[in-house]
């Protein structure tokens, strides 16, 4: 193995000069910000060779040398090589490029789903992580989905409205603190403070109104992200910022999520927890859950059933049954 973020161009073991058209390969792949530690494992006809494992860095170089490296071993464009990675949110994204525009298919999986798959584990390192990640890849092969191509639209609306929402907190968080300022008893320190703040806060909403219009653009120059967003907001209590949060989720829908799996991912779907004639409680949902997308969702069911009347009517009919303020909004 070479130093860390240095690519090892050395080789222990022999490569496969021609392979069986049965052969398949699994690379588990455990990536970080500077470099990425492979792991690959061919099998064929059901016989699993040693695992192999190298470290590359997380370049256009080390991109290409580990293209390299698994044509080595026969794993290439129109194999049957399946590369899976943990989603690291912007870590992964050079391989993920490099995987859509190689034409090899690649699985970005959740970290906790992960996780327990590989029941209990000791130890930790980014070699060990690689080599577990090839053993998921061979375990879960008929399950894995691969990730969809990667669209550079998508991407950059998600890191607009990435950006978006931290600019937003920080401007509440001046806002709140302003108001404070009004309970200070020295006038002058209040009045210098104040001028600070406010240009902050102006400053804030400049760079907020600059990031909207570039939101705007991605939806106008891109037919599919426009003709969702518009569905979208066709949904009673949908707005603009829920609409676009949902585009990015969800990659605009490639992966056709149902409504039971979109409810599911936002915390709004409740599981029961039971066993034999135990009972804990009553179903509730669950704490795993993108909770920005819950937020949006359930400012959107309150807007729903003011404005619209046929959900205002169900809120009232289900009220009056005695259900739960928060589970009617969630239903």
């Amino acid at each position: 193995m070479g130093q860390k973020g240095q690519v090892n161009h050395k080789s222990k073991t022999p490569r496969y000069s021609a392979m069986n058209q049965n052969t398949q390969y699994f690379v588990g792949i455990d990536i970080s910000k500077s470099w990425f530690d492979a792991a690959l494992q061919a099998m064929t006809n059901r016989s699993k060779d040693p695992v192999h494992t190298e470290r590359f860095n997380n370049d256009a170089a080390g991109l290409k040398a580990f293209g390299h490296w698994l044509a080595s071993y026969g794993a290439r464009k129109g194999t049957d090589t399946r590369l899976v990675m943990e989603n690291t949110g912007i870590y992964h994204r050079p391989l993920w490029q490099w995987a859509s525009a190689s034409g090899i298919p690649i699985h970005i999986g959740n970290a906790a789903h992960i996780k327990w798959s590989l029941g209990i584990t000791r130890g930790k390192d980014d070699k060990t992580d690689s080599i577990r990640l090839c053993h998921y890849a061979a375990k879960e092969a008929d399950s894995l989905k691969a990730a969809p191509t990667l669209n550079p639209a998508i991407l950059r609306l998600k890191d607009f409205q990435s950006s978006r929402t931290r600019l937003l907190a920080q401007l509440g968080a001046n806002e709140g603190y302003l108001a404070e300022l009004k309970n200070i008893n020295d006038k002058g320190t209040q009045k210098v403070l104040e001028q600070a703040y406010r240009s902050a806060i102006e400053g804030l909403k400049q760079s907020i109104n600059a990031i909207e219009a570039e939101i705007k653009a991605i939806l106008n120059a891109n037919a599919e992200l426009k003709a969702n967003y518009k569905l979208l907001l066709s949904v009673p209590g949908i707005g603009h910022v829920t609409a676009v949060y949902l585009l990015c989720c969800t990659a605009n829908f490639i992966a056709r999520p149902s409504g039971k799996q979109l409810a599911c991912y936002a915390g709004l779907a409740p599981f029961e927890s039971s066993s034999g004639s135990a009972r804990r409680g009553r179903p509730r949902v669950h704490k795993m859950a993108n909770k920005e997308l819950k937020r949006l969702l359930y400012m959107g069911a309150l807007a729903a059933i003011q404005h619209n009347a046929e959900l205002k009517a169900y809120y009232t009919r289900k009220m009056a049954e005695g259900k739960a303020h928060l589970s009617v909004l969630n239903a």
